[in-house]
């Protein structure tokens, strides 16, 4: 049984995966509280006129939602600023906003990014992650590596 070699864009879509499944989680709702009302069935006369009412995801199964909790500790690698970019970009976030939000240039959120990724990577493999070098250089070191497999 072979196992899994990790890589930034496996490493990138299981955030992803992890925000989806964040988003789609129930709200949290406050104990102890509960309505005596009975339900209001709208007549369809009632309906006409309104906005369609928008339909929301199913909620994710267990195991995304083990996968997401696992996901989440990922982060405990990651610089703060790296991680906060991570997050945004999984949530789809525009570099514009990132960039504004971090108080970066594009190209330098992007090599964080790109770095935070090849980090997660390199642990999940349990490489060790250099620690005098240059973000680059770690970054090109995973792209070598995923060019010789």
């Amino acid at each position: 049984m072979s196992e899994l070699i990790w890589t930034p864009k496996l490493v990138e879509t299981r955030l992803a995966e992890a925000a989806s499944v964040l988003q789609r989680l129930p709200e949290v709702q406050v104990s102890g509280y509960f309505n005596t009302w009975p339900d209001y069935l709208p007549e369809v006369s009632d309906l006409v006129g309104r906005a369609p009412r928008q339909t929301s995801l199913p909620q994710p199964s267990p195991t995304a939602v083990s996968r997401m909790e696992e996901t989440l500790t990922w982060t405990i690698w990651l610089d703060a600023i790296g991680g906060r970019i991570v997050w945004m970009r999984a949530h789809n976030a525009p570099w514009k906003a990132i960039c504004w939000r971090v108080g970066l240039q594009r190209s330098a959120a992007n090599e964080r990014w790109l770095y935070a990724l090849c980090v997660v990577a390199m642990k999940l493999n349990r490489q060790p992650v250099p620690k005098n070098r240059s973000r680059r250089y770690v970054i090109d070191r995973m792209r070598d590596s995923r060019q010789v497999d």
